[in-house]
C-alpha cells in the first residue's frame, strides 16, 4: 500500500519522468574497473555486478591469427559434389558381395509400348520423356544410406572421352536447374543431380529402398529427355547406362551397364534390330561352313561344258502342252520355221567345207586317185 502511495505521489506529466531520469545516477566511465585493475572482491556474489572492459591490447597478445588456418574445408552437402571419378568409366558388369541385378519388365515389340527390353541384345528401347521401370535386386540388405547412381556414356571408343548431354534444342525448352542432365528420376523428390567437377561427367543418384513387404525387389523410374537423333546432342551415337550401387562414400558395391536408344517406336526398332542380328548371325556361321566345305574343281567342270557340243544340246526334245486349235496351229508354223532354218545352216556349213578344197582357178591342178601328172 505504501508503494501505491509513493507512485500516486508523483505527478503523472512527462516533467515527472524527466525528474526520475535526471535522479537516476550513471557511473562515469572512469570508474569501471578494468581487466589489469579489477580485484578478486570484484567478482564477490553479494556485491552487484559491475561491467567489466577489456583493453584491446590484452586482447591483441593472447589471439592467434593463424588459429583457423589448419582447420579442413567444410564439405557441401549440396547437389553438384560427387565423389571422385575415373576418366573412362567402367562398362563390365559386377554383382559384387550384395548379388547387385537388374531386371526389366516384359514389354514385347507392339508399336504402343513407350519402353521395351531386348535380352538378345542387353539393349533398352524408349521414347522421349517416357518413364522406364527397372528393376533392382540384391542378395542381402546393402549398407545403410546406400544409393543408386545413374550415369550415361557413349559406348564407342572414339566418342567414350565426351559427356553424354542433351541437346540445345531440349534444354532451351527445360526449365529445371538440371536441364542439361539427360536421365533423370521420376517420382522420388531425394533424387540429386551431380557432376563431376574433374570430367564434368553427369549423374543422378536416388536412395536405395529396401524391398517392401512380399516383394523380392526395389523399382526405380528413369526417363531419357533426348532422342538418340538429336543434333547437338547424341547425333546417334550409342550410348550405355551404367547403374551402381554405391556406399554414401562413393565406394562401388555393384554395378550392371545396358544400352539404351531413345527412339519414336521402340517396339519396332527393337525388332528390326533383333531381326539384323540374327541375320548376321546366320550369315557369318554359313560363312564359316562355306570355308571350311572343300571348294569343288572348276577346271574339270570346264571341260566337260566345252565338250559337249552344240548338236548334242539341240538333240533335246520338250513337250509343251497348248490349249486352243489356233495357238496350235500357230505356233506349230513358228516350230516348222525354225526346223528349216536349222537345215539350211546345216547345208550352208557342208557348203564352205567342200568350197575348201575346190580346184584352184590358176596354177596346178589337183590329182585325183589314178591319174597322172602331165610331165609324165
Amino acid at each position: 500500500m505504501m508503494e501505491e502511495q509513493g507512485f500516486d505521489s508523483l505527478p503523472l506529466s512527462q516533467d515527472s519522468f524527466r525528474e526520475l531520469w535526471e535522479s537516476v545516477v550513471t557511473p562515469s566511465i572512469s570508474t569501471i574497473p578494468t581487466v589489469t585493475d579489477a580485484s578478486p572482491e570484484t567478482w564477490r556474489t553479494h556485491e552487484p555486478m559491475v561491467m567489466m572492459v577489456m583493453n584491446e591490447h590484452v586482447l591483441a597478445e593472447g589471439f592467434d591469427e593463424n588459429l583457423f588456418d589448419d582447420l579442413p574445408p567444410e564439405v557441401s552437402t549440396k547437389d553438384g559434389v560427387t565423389p571422385p571419378a575415373s576418366t573412362v568409366p567402367v562398362t563390365t558388369d559386377y554383382p559384387g558381395e550384395y548379388g547387385f541385378q537388374l531386371r526389366f519388365q516384359k514389354s514385347g515389340t507392339a508399336k504402343s509400348v513407350t519402353s521395351t527390353y531386348s535380352e538378345l541384345l542387353n539393349k533398352l528401347y524408349c521414347q522421349l520423356a517416357k518413364t522406364s521401370p527397372i528393376e533392382v535386386l540384391v542378395s542381402k540388405e546393402p549398407p545403410l544410406g546406400a544409393v543408386l547412381r545413374a550415369t550415361a556414356v557413349y559406348k564407342k571408343t572414339e566418342h567414350v572421352a565426351e559427356v553424354v548431354r542433351r541437346c540445345p534444342h531440349h534444354q532451351n525448352e527445360d526449365a529445371a536447374e538440371h536441364r542439361s542432365h539427360l536421365i533423370r528420376v521420376e517420382g522420388s523428390q531425394r533424387a540429386q543431380y551431380f557432376e563431376d567437377q574433374h570430367t564434368k561427367r553427369q549423374s543422378v543418384t536416388v536412395p536405395y529402398e529396401p524391398p517392401q513387404l512380399g516383394s523380392e525387389m526395389t523399382t526405380i523410374l528413369l526417363s531419357f529427355m533426348c532422342n538418340s537423333s538429336c543434333m547437338g546432342g547424341m547425333n546417334r551415337r550409342p550410348i550405355l547406362t551404367i547403374l551402381t550401387l554405391e556406399t554414401t562414400d562413393g565406394l562401388v558395391l555393384g554395378r550392371r551397364c545396358f544400352e539404351v536408344r531413345v527412339c519414336a517406336c521402340p517396339g519396332r526398332d527393337r525388332k528390326t534390330e533383333e531381326e539384323n542380328n540374327t541375320k548376321m548371325q546366320s550369315g557369318t556361321k554359313q560363312t564359316k561352313k562355306r570355308k571350311s566345305a572343300p571348294t569343288p574343281d572348276t577346271t574339270s567342270v570346264k571341260k566337260s561344258k566345252s565338250a559337249s557340243s552344240a548338236e548334242e544340246e539341240d538333240k533335246d526334245v520338250f513337250v509343251l502342252h497348248i490349249r486352243g486349235r489356233e495357238r496350235y496351229e500357230m505356233l506349230k508354223k513358228i516350230n516348222d520355221g525354225l526346223e528349216l532354218l536349222d537345215k539350211e545352216n546345216k547345208s550352208k556349213i557342208k557348203g564352205s567345207v567342200k568350197q575348201e578344197f575346190a580346184v584352184p582357178s590358176t596354177g596346178k591342178r589337183l590329182l585325183q586317185r589314178g591319174e597322172r601328172s602331165d610331165s609324165d
